[in-house]
């Protein structure tokens, strides 16, 4: 039976990529029963440097990230997926869009968005100042 609080049907994005997919545990849990809204953020901050790893060729560091919002609640032992793509590569910035989608454990197949957000992220040197991006 289908929970009617919660919206199935969400497609998933066709022009955006997987980039990471992650199960959370009894010990990602807040005192309600769902998991920490910062566990998934941190979630989000690994996805989304997936992309930009691929251009920066060093070290990098997250240097902004637009809102989040939560749009339903995410369970123990949900499916998370991660879906990623390229916004806008700057002189020593990269930013991406992140899109999670959830599955329950014992309803897969069937989505809903979970959250979104916008990160960037700045090529940086061994000193940590930011460095110009390699020529690809």
């Amino acid at each position: 039976m289908t929970d009617s609080r919660t919206p199935y049907g969400d497609q998933l994005p066709a022009d955006k990529e997987l980039v990471l997919k992650v199960i959370p545990q009894p010990g990602d849990c807040n005192a309600n029963g769902d998991i920490f809204g910062g566990w998934v953020m941190a979630q989000v901050d690994l996805a989304g440097s997936v992309i930009p790893a691929r251009h920066t060729k060093g070290r990098m560091a997250t240097v902004a990230v637009k809102e989040f919002i939560f749009k339903q609640p995410v369970r123990v032992g949900d499916i998370l997926s991660f879906y990623g793509s390229l916004v806008r590569v700057g002189r020593t910035s990269i930013t991406v869009q992140i899109e999670v989608f959830a599955e329950r454990f014992i309803d897969q197949g069937r989505y809903f968005k979970v959250t979104e957000a916008t990160l960037t992220y700045v090529a940086i040197d061994d000193m940590g100042q930011p460095r110009v991006l390699p020529q690809p």
